[in-house]
């Protein structure tokens, strides 16, 4: 079978299309559609169905495409690997990040890392949703507290917590009364439980504004809407210099970020790179650290 073939049928039906296929590769659609067209005459199948408008694969072109594309990425994942042992990492490097961490660390993360290896070209994408590496073409993945998968490997590199926050004229309520709430989800009536230097104990909230982005919760606090659960990181500068006072720390609320690849690829130079960036980024793996990236 011819492996080059092979390639581009798996690259245009990852894509879906010849010519989102030629976009993204940067070749001829005509050399694509050759392609395709030679290896199903040497397989005597019919991969994909031809419409006027899409492509869609056929039963027999799904079979073939699940079961080759993880092993040609194996296959170009451990050339590459031994390849660069002895240069420097260069090459694609495709990322997924948490939205979070994107809007407030990941660009200073990405300039450093760009920096210090010109031959890279990071690509970073925020999103919040699971991710098919093997299917979307990913390095790496960036997620908080992740469900166990055996087909990941990776290690956690920053830790926070949430913290319950508010201005310091908006009152702490009374044990049975709700203090105005702002929140991420649910507007309905919430107790959080929180720990306090005097021991454990219940807020009561009562929302009154319902955000869906973290950033926007932390600057309707900072206007004085009501009180907030948040990432430590992200308030970090409020808390010190006064601007917004600590209530407490949710129970149970250890978030840690985890950088993710797949089990079976052999760890590349570029993906090496970019975990040993992250470990000199955050050398302790501290809110603070991350608090520093954020700024205000």
């Amino acid at each position: 079978m011819d492996l080059v073939a092979l390639a581009d049928f798996n690259l245009v039906a990852r894509h879906g299309g010849f010519g989102k296929a030629a976009r993204a590769s940067n070749r001829p659609k005509a050399t694509l559609s050759r392609r395709v067209t030679e290896l199903e005459a040497a397989l005597e199948l019919r991969l994909f169905e031809r419409g006027a408008r899409n492509l869609k694969l056929t039963e027999e072109g799904r079979a073939l495409h699940e079961r080759t594309a993880a092993l040609l990425l194996e296959l170009d994942e451990t050339a590459s690997a031994i390849a660069s042992r002895a240069e420097k990492p260069r090459g694609r490097l495709r990322v997924s990040a948490p939205l979070l961490l994107s809007q407030t660390a990941m660009g200073k993360i990405a300039a450093g890392f760009a920096l210090q290896y010109p031959e890279v070209k990071l690509e970073v994408t925020a999103e919040d949703r699971a991710v098919d590496m093997i299917e979307e073409g990913y390095d790496l993945v960036i997620r908080v507290n992740p469900s166990p998968d055996e087909s990941l490997v990776g290690r956690a590199f920053l830790h926070d917590r949430l913290v319950v926050v508010a201005r310091p004229d908006l009152p702490r309520p009374a044990r049975d009364n709700a203090a105005p709430g702002v929140v991420r989800g649910s507007g309905d009536r919430q107790t959080w439980n929180v720990t306090t230097p005097k021991g454990p104990t219940k807020i009561k909230i009562e929302p009154v504004l319902v955000l869906s982005s973290l950033i926007m919760v932390r600057d309707a606090v900072r206007a004085g809407v009501g009180a907030a659960r948040l990432p430590i990181s992200l308030v970090t500068h409020d808390l010190n210099d006064g601007s917004l006072t600590h209530w407490g720390d949710i129970e149970g609320s250890d978030i840690a970020l985890w950088a993710l690849y797949p089990s079976r690829r052999l760890l590349s130079a570029r993906v090496s790179a970019f975990l040993d960036y992250l470990k000199q980024a955050f050398p302790n793996g501290t809110p603070d650290e991350l608090a520093s990236y954020i700024g205000r």
